[in-house]
């Protein structure tokens, strides 16, 4: 669906960076009218998405789409490509941005959270700098939006303003800025210095020429100085993240901040090492097994946690680090698997975090144990939970059941067996941390309950919040029967294919 088919093709990225740009100045304008405030904020959202819907739909057509925007420094430019992994991170962010809106209302009204107007601006901001990041045609153009994103949602970490906020976002700035600056920077100026060339293009930038021994050494730095893809030891500012009002910690875990993170790590392996020089590199498979080493680490360790969020956190530094893997694969069908989780882990996770919120709204509880026989009082939250838990565990009928085929599919094809181990390992270890949940909600009772259920014991959460709830779990069931559209997207990917033979 094409609803901009009269403007210039190439001026939809511009508009995508500066719809939610503008969105944010006119929230700031309207801060004292909160009715008018968020009626901007969620007609913002459904523009950017109907534009990058029209992305899209040029996408398909092969109309290439490029802009570039200003001479940075001789030879290097703050410009913009479309290419069909950012437009897939692109339908995500958008998409998940309306119903993050639409549940943002509900969750700060129902729960009488000051500085409203300093929240949905600096959500539209991060917004903006995710659409650059998505489009963004070079590693510079990449590094300095993903500072802006950083920069953005710093206060969104510290938004309740308190002792404890201010201790999360010291950590979230601190990792998330010092690693980007003592090992991304480096790695940007070194690929510049080692092949002048910083573009993103099929295949990569690096050629026989180059020193093999370097390229493993950029790998490494490339890994570690993308903080937001949450690898171990650089993982604890999302743990600490979780000081955030529930929204928050649902744009940082699922929309934007984390998929920024291992998305950026996904884009550089398909399109500045390339898939072929990947699998040559000393670092390759030691990133890889570090990568794997996460999963299982963060998943032990959310087993460990009462707090909900703060279990769900953990679970997705381990999600994470399935895209990290799939990435240093290094084969065709586990870079499929890595860019479909993209999509399924967002919905699924995101599902999660909004019932993490809802019932924190309607019953006050933040830690496991006290959500024995929850789901009386809320049947909806918690099936919604439910649906979500087995998503991210990879089960059918749920999305995230295609993306851990594929990862598992690619890890077979490479021989990478301890791999194959860490993936079924990994998803008991799921299994053991979330289905408790729903299942102690619904079938356990509290020793002061001895009513039999009837609707009029429900106490969900406010209208919107339900709303959006009951939206990204239907998505988890509909990405299962229905992932099409977004595998053929991911078929067009150069060098990437569901099939094995991009």
């Amino acid at each position: 669906m094409n609803l901009w088919q009269n403007i210039d093709p190439s001026l939809l990225i511009s508009l995508s960076i500066l719809v939610p740009f503008i969105g944010s100045l006119l929230v700031i304008a309207a801060g004292k009218f909160p009715n008018l405030r968020e009626t901007i904020t969620l007609v913002t959202a459904a523009i950017l998405f109907t534009i990058v819907l029209a992305i899209t739909d040029y996408t398909f057509q092969g109309v290439v789409l490029q802009q570039h925007v200003i001479d940075l420094f001789p030879g290097l430019a703050l410009s913009f490509t479309v290419e069909p992994l950012g437009v897939l991170f692109a339908l995500v962010a958008s998409f998940l941005w309306i119903v993050t809106s639409i549940y943002a209302i509900g969750y700060m009204r129902g729960h009488n959270e000051k500085n409203q107007t300093r929240f949905f601006c600096c959500f539209a901001l991060a917004i903006s700098s995710v659409m650059a990041i998505c489009f963004s045609g070079n590693l510079l153009t990449l590094f300095i939006f993903y500072e802006v994103l950083t920069l953005s949602t710093y206060p969104l970490v510290t938004h309740a303003g308190n002792d404890a906020a201010k201790r999360g976002g010291r950590v979230y700035l601190g990792i998330l800025l010092s690693t980007s600056i003592l090992f991304l920077l480096f790695a940007v100026m070194g690929t510049y210095a080692l092949t002048g060339n910083l573009t993103f293009q099929a295949g990569g930038v690096f050629d026989n020429s180059h020193s093999k021994m370097i390229m493993a050494i950029l790998l490494v730095l490339f890994c570690y100085g993308i903080g937001k893809a949450a690898i171990m030891p650089f993982h604890r500012w999302l743990p600490a993240a979780m000081v955030a009002p529930t929204p928050v910690s649902a744009l940082l875990h699922a929309v934007a901040v984390v998929k920024a993170g291992v998305f950026s790590i996904l884009k550089i392996v398909i399109y500045i090492f390339g898939l072929d020089t990947l699998k040559e590199l000393a670092t390759t498979d030691i990133m890889l097994y570090i990568g794997a080493a996460t999963i299982l680490l963060s998943s032990c360790i959310a087993m460990t946690k009462d707090n909900l969020k703060a279990r769900l956190a953990y679970s997705t530094v381990s999600q994470l680090s399935y895209i990290v893997v799939g990435a240093l694969l290094a084969s065709s069908i586990a870079s499929a698997g890595a860019a479909l989780h993209i999509a399924t882990h967002a919905v699924g996770k995101i599902t999660l975090f909004f019932c993490a919120g809802a019932i924190m709204v309607a019953s006050h509880k933040k830690n496991i144990s006290e959500m024995v026989g929850l789901g009386k009082k809320m049947p909806i939250t918690m099936a919604a939970f439910a649906i979500g838990a087995i998503s991210i565990i990879g089960l059918p009928p749920m999305a995230g059941t295609w993306s851990k085929w594929y990862l598992t599919i690619g890890a077979l094809e490479t021989d990478k067996l301890l791999i194959v181990a860490t993936l079924m390992i990994s998803s008991l270890l799921n299994i053991a941390y979330l289905l408790p949940i729903p299942i102690k909600a619904f079938f356990n009772k509290a020793s002061t309950d001895n009513q039999p259920w009837s609707w009029q014991q429900t106490q969900e959460a406010p209208l919107p919040m339900l709303i959006a709830i009951s939206v990204t779990s239907l998505g988890c069931i509909v990405l299962f029967f229905y992932p099409q559209p977004l595998i053929d997207l991911i078929n067009l990917i150069p060098g990437v294919a569901t099939n094995g033979e991009g």
